[in-house]
């Protein structure tokens, strides 16, 4: 059988996931550095029956995939930046109506405009934190372009599952390099789909009654069944309840039901981990310097250097961080920002003193000298 073997960027790996997970509408805004995204998905979803629509802004961009998906459609959005602060509130509404969305953040410079053309991960905290409440949201990201391919099906694969927005948080670097990228036929990897409602259009249906299954399963707009929407505290028909039983509840589930999956949801790569008595935590392309790093003092110096790669940064895999960093001399965490996912690797691991910082913030990718440099400010060794 003839493999289909592409050799593209990023932003078209992004996009052949999402058509492979069966994404039939798309909404954004242009924005640098993901509006090849936005400009992939027009010319590609028209063609396969699916829409795309040019909103007028982020906001009203975020509202538009919501209200498709509550009509039934697989949806994503992609944007950059300030585009994501704009989408906050939207993502916020998502999470509180169990709406599955996947939105693809390419992240940039920061804050404010920042550097529109160059690479960053600052945007990692407020994937998680970024909408008001208490909530939990999923945001995966990929350090090469086959990879990225897989997450983004697997990202659809979440939200459809969970019933939440999932966040894409590769980063400028993996969106304009090329690569190989093997698509895979149909079939081949794992594709979700809309978990939908049994009940017959006439009965009673509760859109956010959980069923035996653990699933709430859901009923398009148009398709019989009546229900109510809501971004305030609700019940399991979706009306306002704003009682203290109720709300406790209903906060409770937003939460449990994707920091309970934690490990579940958990996607990693480990190189060199089997004998590592040191170990770099990276996520994005900085996994790619980490990686490089880590085989220059093997080759070099014979000090056994691993690789954790966190390929879902949210939730954050509490136990599989703790057990993978358990026997290691220090921890080095690699991130082209001031310090997030370092803050929850500190939290996780049993001695917070050992654990790094090696970063950049400077609009230049993090190199494999930036890492080695903390490596050898601890072992004393290098050049």
């Amino acid at each position: 059988m003839t493999k289909n073997i592409q050799f593209i960027p990023g932003s078209d790996a992004c996009i052949e996931g999402a058509l492979y997970a069966g994404c039939d509408f798309f909404a954004g805004y242009p924005i640098t550095p993901s509006s090849e995204v936005a400009e992939g998905l027009a010319a590609a979803l028209p063609k396969r029956g699916g829409k795309f629509i040019q909103m007028e802004d982020e906001i009203a961009s975020m509202a538009c995939i919501i209200g498709a998906a509550l009509a039934g459609k697989k949806v994503m959005t992609a944007t950059s930046g300030p585009g994501f602060s704009l989408k906050q509130e939207g993502i916020g509404y998502a999470c509180m109506a169990e709406v599955p969305c996947v939105v693809a953040n390419i992240q940039r410079g920061g804050p404010s405009t920042g550097n529109p053309t160059h690479v960053a991960q600052g945007d990692t905290m407020q994937a998680r934190w970024g909408s008001h409440g208490d909530h939990s949201i999923i945001a995966m990201t990929a350090s090469n372009l086959q990879d990225v391919f897989k997450i983004t099906v697997e990202a659809f694969n979440l939200a459809e599952k969970y019933r939440t927005p999932v966040v894409l948080m590769f980063d400028e670097s993996t969106q304009h390099l090329r690569e190989k990228v093997v698509i895979p036929e149909p079939g081949e990897i794992k594709v979700v789909d809309r978990i939908r409602t049994n009940i017959p259009v006439g009965e009673q249906y509760y859109p956010y009654l959980t069923d035996e299954n653990g699933q709430r399963p859901m009923s398009d707009f148009g398709a019989g069944h009546r229900f109510h929407v809501t971004g305030l505290h609700h019940n399991i028909m979706g009306f306002p309840d704003v009682s203290p039983e109720n709300v406790n509840a209903l906060i409770h589930h937003l939460v449990d039901k994707i920091e309970s999956k934690a490990n579940e949801i958990a996607m990693y790569k480990e190189y060199y981990m089997d004998d590592a008595e040191y170990v770099i935590v990276a996520y994005g392309t900085t996994t790619r310097s980490a990686l490089q790093a880590a085989e220059d003092y093997r080759n070099q110096f014979g000090i056994k250097v691993g690789v954790l790669e966190l390929q879902v940064v949210w939730p954050f895999a509490d136990e599989i961080v703790r057990e993978k960093c358990a026997g290691a001399k220090a921890v080095i965490v690699a991130e082209m920002n001031m310090g997030q996912i370092v803050r929850e690797v500190k939290r996780v691991v049993a001695e917070p003193e050992k654990v790094y910082f090696s970063n950049r913030v400077d609009n230049q990718i993090i190199k494999p000298a930036d890492i080695k440099a903390a490596i050898r400010m601890i072992t004393g060794k290098g050049v």
